[in-house]
């Protein structure tokens, strides 16, 4: 690893051994208040194409789909017609390109896992200048997990790849000094950095978004959303009273007595989607004021060294979040954006509603939830039954555009023609699949 990964890891490791917690107690935070919203700026279009020239789009895509029982890159999941997620990222750059006549660039933050496929993928866009790793590749970083015993590196012969972890999104900052692209981008004249996790098809660079941060001279904004009860555990935005800096809370750092405020979605109304805009020549100057590392919290994820054993020994991986830089600027602030900006795909029950007509699949790469939705997701719940990818191919997709929620168990087939309306919930206690028929099921529990 590169020196600024180093010292990024040597940080966190000096912060567990001072046992610090990283917790972020209810009493030293307000709840955010006052934001700009996305309706406000969104009339100040821009089509300035020499704003669209400093600009690269930053992908996350060190993650594979072990959750959902995929081997491979999650990026390379089919959202809809063997199209991947990838294809769409794809999509959204070609379309600004050819839109604005600026050639956006296009970075995606690989792991040592998924760099091998993704770039096999890419090469059917080699003619677009997308292929070729030294273009497109930025790689993150590995650190050794602790043995959660000893805090010392942990030491499995069984399968070595095991006593390493990646350190988090927060290796973005790490990854960009240490790879050279920082001082790259801002040698071709790239100012500004749109960051974006790979499975959230809702996030693209918009221009309008790209003017407002750029008229604002803020070193950082993040994009965030209201909360719904889909997002109780997800990290929220804040501001610490001791100086009036936002920051994010991430569940691992919630004390267990604050969970309650923690989850309460009216007070903490903000939800961090993930998608930060960055300065990057003022990235450079706060690095160099930091001695090259940002002072990111350290995050406690406690697991066992081989995850799929829950009997093999406790480790320590050590984390930071990307977001969480939002407290290391001063002037940082945060956008409110609409739910259409977010469209992640975290389990089999997030992509059964992005393959239904809840979302529109746009020509450009675009996903957003359909305008019937007023921006909010259905809330569907699946049983043990559909936790892997493959065993939601059998359940089929309904319509979706006007479910409040759904609710399954057991094994069940949708018929062609099945539409879902308000809150509904389907249950199969026998063995062998049940079909349920074309038709329109509301509010109702449904017993096959």
């Amino acid at each position: 690893m590169g020196d600024a990964a180093i010292r990024a890891f040597r940080r966190n490791y000096e912060a567990l051994l001072r046992q610090e917690t990283g917790m972020i107690p209810e009493d030293t935070i307000s709840p955010a208040t006052g934001l700009t919203s996305f309706d406000e700026i969104a009339a100040a279009t821009s089509d300035d194409q020499k704003l669209l020239t400093q600009a690269v789009v930053i992908k996350l895509n060190g993650g594979l789909g072990t959750g959902m029982g995929l081997q491979g890159p999650k990026s390379l999941l089919a959202v809809r017609d063997g199209v991947t997620f990838l294809d769409l990222m794809v999509r959204q750059i070609l379309s600004l390109r050819k839109t604005s006549g600026a050639n956006v660039r296009l970075l995606l933050m690989n792991s040592f896992s998924t760099s091998g496929d993704t770039l096999a993928h890419l090469e059917r866009y080699r003619a677009a200048g997308l292929a070729d790793a030294s273009e497109v590749e930025l790689m993150q970083n590995q650190i050794p997990k602790i043995d959660a015993a000893t805090l010392l590196p942990v030491e499995w012969p069984a399968d070595p790849d095991h006593e390493w972890c990646p350190p988090g999104h927060g290796d973005l900052y790490p990854a960009l000094v240490g790879s050279g692209w920082l001082d790259r981008l801002l040698a071709e004249g790239v100012k500004y950095a749109f960051v974006s996790n790979s499975d959230n098809l809702g996030a693209i660079l918009d221009p309008a978004i790209l003017r407002h941060f750029a008229d604002s001279g803020a070193p950082f904004l993040m994009e965030v959303t209201r909360r719904t009860a889909a997002d109780r555990k997800g990290g929220h935005l804040a501001l610490r009273k001791s100086d009036d800096r936002l920051l994010l809370r991430e569940v691992a750092q919630c004390p267990e007595e604050n969970l309650a405020e923690f989850q309460d979605i009216e007070r903490h109304r903000y939800f961090n989607t993930n998608s930060l805009w960055l300065r990057l020549d003022l990235l450079k100057e706060q690095l160099a004021a930091d001695s090259g590392v940002l002072p990111l919290p350290m995050i406690r994820n406690n697991k066992t060294v081989d995850p799929r054993d829950k009997k093999s020994p406790a480790v320590i991986q050590l984390e930071i979040a990307m977001g969480a830089a939002i407290e290391c600027f001063q002037g940082s602030a945060a956008l409110d954006v609409p739910r259409s900006r977010f469209a992640p795909v975290k389990t089999t029950a997030d992509l059964l509603a992005l393959r239904s007509d809840a979302y529109e699949v746009l020509d450009d790469g675009q996903v957003r939830l359909a305008a019937e939705r007023h921006g909010v997701p259905p809330n569907i719940v699946l049983s043990d039954d559909y936790k892997l990818v493959d065993q939601l191919e059998p359940l089929g997709v309904p319509s979706l555009i006007k479910c409040v929620s759904l609710k399954i168990s057991g094994p069940v087939h949708f018929a062609d023609g099945v539409v879902i309306e308000g809150e509904v919930e389907v249950r199969n206690a026998a063995g062998d699949r049940r079909i349920l028929p074309a038709g329109h099921y509301r509010d109702q529990i449904i017993e096959l």
